[in-house]
């Protein structure tokens, strides 16, 4: 027989499974070069502020003279603002320099490790 107890255990038991597995999923980086710093430098054309993750578009010149975009996926602003980061830190317009987890695929797509905006100081934006 079930009693009370047993039910409310095995309920709570469910809760909390439903509440961090799904975090757990979320978070995975799978589809990033974790072991590898890819180093950037470019102009922020869009950015991104909002939650789960902040978004950063940097126009990146090639070896070639070619300009290309770069998608950066970066923390969330509740976590960047606990690092020092404002929505003022970064503007569109700025030059900044990235450390980032490159794509797997390849394609021009990162991880933010690192973040060194105008004023010269590199702080983590993750």
């Amino acid at each position: 027989m079930i009693t009370n107890r047993k039910l409310l255990t095995l309920a709570l038991a469910i809760a909390m499974s439903a509440w961090i597995f799904p975090t757990w999923a979320h978070h995975s980086h799978g589809n990033y070069r974790m072991t590898e710093y890819t180093h950037l430098s470019g102009t922020v054309k869009e950015l991104h502020w909002m939650n789960p993750h902040t978004w950063m578009h940097l126009d990146v010149a090639g070896e070639d003279g070619k300009t290309a975009l770069w998608v950066l996926e970066g923390g969330s602003p509740t976590a960047l603002i606990r690092r020092g980061w404002s929505r003022d830190s970064v503007q569109v317009g700025d030059e900044v320099s990235v450390r980032c987890h490159r794509l797997r695929d390849g394609s021009n797509g990162c991880l933010y490790g690192f973040v060194t905006p105008p004023n010269g100081e590199e702080m983590m934006w993750d």
